[in-house]
């Protein structure tokens, strides 16, 4: 934390109502551990209340004393918003009283701690917290103590939401409350350890009824495909006509009829949420099925799950897939990807992953970055959203599928490997974050490098699909070349020490895993490997139809081998082994069949593997498929 002084007095407000005496609280060498627990006592907030409030808003991380996308700072996430900034979704009118997007202020006001300590020290944000939470309890005309069950303070923390309405900040107490009654440990961002224990109360939630604000809805549409506890407000991408053939900006199918939804894809947009909204409304631009906004994660919907995006950049994964964009920049990770996103946007994987009956795991809750090329053409100018600061672990935490952390099996050649490096700590080296040449800020990676030898010096592993030329991947933010991310699998080599080599991209591929801090488990599953006798066989970007199963009047769609391939020896893991051979053929407004808005359905198989960095496919009939050792 910050420094600001040895130790720091404070002046608050009493259970009575009245200025305490001034009181020590911990200063900047105490641990934060022990500001919660101070501050809980001094402002009678139970501390299972204020630790949980702090995680759910921010997983107690300090944001370095910067702000987070919506003005909030600190463990507490204290905010100070200019009033300009707050609109809502239309950018016609303020969705909330601008005082309750200031409450740095008046948690000032409360404490008397100037707003400087508020944001830098995290033991002053703490008290900050504690003192608002104390005085909603207090307007509620609800007892305060330290002593008081949690049970009661259902209303103060849907008031500390400072949202818009009543029901908003009702899906905000109930996550509170759930985190509650699962309790939770973890390092926050500054080293710091903190511990929740488990604490399951049944609050009274008629609270929530006492707060002065509109009753709102938990769907502002009825229509939307989004679950109860998520606030969601339909927005549609227009289907449009926009003559000489052309139109926008996706295309009305009959999923899963026409083709089922195998993957989420998780988007970042790559700019602000208003304008990612003004993009999605215009029909002469592309569309993806979900934005989510950083600040609260308030989501919209535009295209139903039964129609075909455009959002992939590969037809054959957006036939098969629903689209979620999450407002931030993929260089600058956490500022953006904040604790509310990750939590709605969760909700939503959940939903639809039991809607569509989509297996909860890595090779089909995937990132933008995980899709492949559809021709060799394609593949440099794939995309590399969410980027290297999504935190994959902590997501499919909250998703309730924990990537895989601990080894039944030895980790030895032949055998799966999940990569899990951990996040907060796993600081790796990028540059370009700011511009060229520039070293990125040091923060939480969700991946490891891979080297082509099992030296720390050696050079990073090399991709020729994006670096033609055969030079060495960097460590330039955008370059995914050489980057084996949480949850993604690969077949072990060889093992030598500490370091495991993979194969990566039909070559040998090494990182360090050290028995005593291990960043890959091994796992049971399926692999492929070249029948006996191929030297070689092919991988693609898309499992389409052979020639002979396209009917009349729809030309074949050619299947072409990216340039890479699996060499004789070589296993690659199986990430689904029960994809369909088909290609949605929808070309036209007016769309009729039997010619157009048809699925083709070949009887050729294929398998989705995990293939370096990206997923990919090969014919079945190239491989044998057997259990990993």
């Amino acid at each position: 934390m910050t420094a600001v002084a040895l130790a720091i007095t404070v002046t608050g407000v009493s259970s009575s109502g009245g200025p305490p005496a001034a009181a020590s609280i911990p200063g900047p060498s105490a641990t934060a551990a022990s500001a919660f627990s101070a501050a809980a006592a001094k402002y009678g907030v139970p501390e299972s209340v204020l630790l949980a409030v702090s995680y759910a808003e921010t997983r107690w991380d300090d944001h370095q004393g910067a702000s987070s996308t919506d003005g909030g700072y600190g463990p507490m996430h204290l905010t100070a918003v200019d009033p300009s900034r707050v609109i809502d979704l239309s950018g016609k009118r303020k969705v909330a009283k601008t005082s309750s997007l200031r409450t740095l202020y008046k948690a000032s006001e409360l404490t008397g701690l100037d707003p400087v300590a508020l944001r830098n020290d995290t033991a002053a944000n703490i008290e900050g917290g504690a003192a608002l939470l104390a005085s909603y309890q207090r307007s509620l005309g609800l007892p305060v103590g330290a002593d008081t069950s949690a049970a009661q303070w259902y209303g103060a923390v849907a008031s500390y939401a400072e949202a818009s309405d009543r029901a908003s900040a009702a899906v905000f107490a109930d996550d509170v409350y759930s985190i509650m009654a699962r309790g939770a440990a973890r390092t926050t961002n500054t080293g710091q350890q903190v511990v929740m224990p488990a604490v399951a109360v049944s609050p009274d939630k008629s609270q929530v009824n006492k707060l002065s604000l509109p009753a709102g809805t938990k769907a502002t549409n009825s229509g939307v495909e989004c679950p109860a506890s998520l606030g969601c407000e339909w927005l549609p991408a227009p289907y449009q006509d926009l003559g000489n053939g052309d139109y926008g900006n996706h295309d009305l199918a009959n999923r899963p009829k026409t083709g089922k939804i195998d993957y989420i894809i998780v988007h970042d947009t790559e700019g602000g949420w208003q304008g990612t909204l003004n993009l999605v409304q215009d029909p002469t631009y592309v569309s993806w099925q979900y934005t989510m906004r950083s600040s609260d994660g308030h989501t919209w919907q535009h295209v139903k799950s039964d129609d075909v995006a455009w959002h992939a950049g590969n037809w054959y994964v957006n036939m098969h897939s629903v689209g979620i964009e999450h407002e931030g920049f993929a260089a600058q990770g956490a500022t953006w990807y904040t604790e509310t996103l990750y939590r709605n946007s969760a909700k939503l994987v959940r939903y639809l992953a039991a809607k569509h009956r989509i297996p909860l795991d890595r090779a089909h809750i995937i990132g933008h970055d995980q899709i492949p090329g559809t021709i060799p053409s394609t593949v440099r100018g794939m995309h590399w959203d969410p980027g290297p600061y999504w935190d994959w672990e902590h997501y499919f935490d909250l998703i309730g599928a924990p990537i895989y952390g601990h080894s039944i099996f030895p980790v030895k050649p032949g055998s799966i490997v999940t990569i899990k490096p951990g996040f907060d700590d796993n600081v790796q080296v990028l540059t370009n974050c700011t511009g060229a040449g520039t070293t990125c800020t040091p923060q939480g990676t969700n991946f490891v490098y891979l080297r082509q030898a099992p030296d720390d010096a050696a050079p990073l592993v090399k991709d020729i699909g994006l670096r033609p030329d055969g030079s060495d991947s960097t460590t330039v933010v955008s370059d995914i070349g050489a980057r084996a991310a949480a949850g993604s699998q690969y077949v072990v080599a060889k093992r030598q020490g500490d370091w495991v080599a993979v194969w990566y991209l039909g070559a040998i591929a090494w990182f360090k895993s050290p028995a005593s801090d291990p960043d890959a488990f091994a796992k049971p599953g399926l692999v492929v490997k070249p029948k006996k006798g191929k030297a070689s066989v092919p991988v693609y970007g898309r499992a389409y139809p052979e020639e002979a199963a396209y009917p009349e009047g729809i030309p074949y769609q050619v299947v072409t081998p990216l340039q890479y391939s699996i060499l004789a020896g070589q296993a690659y893991p199986v990430g689904d082994a029960s994809i369909e051979t088909d290609y949605y053929r929808a070309v036209t407004f007016d769309g009729q069949p039997p010619t157009d808005h048809v699925q083709v359905v070949g009887k050729d198989r294929y398998y989705q593997i995990w293939f370096g960095h990206r997923m990919a496919y090969v014919r079945a009939a190239d491989v044998d498929l057997r259990p990993a050792i």
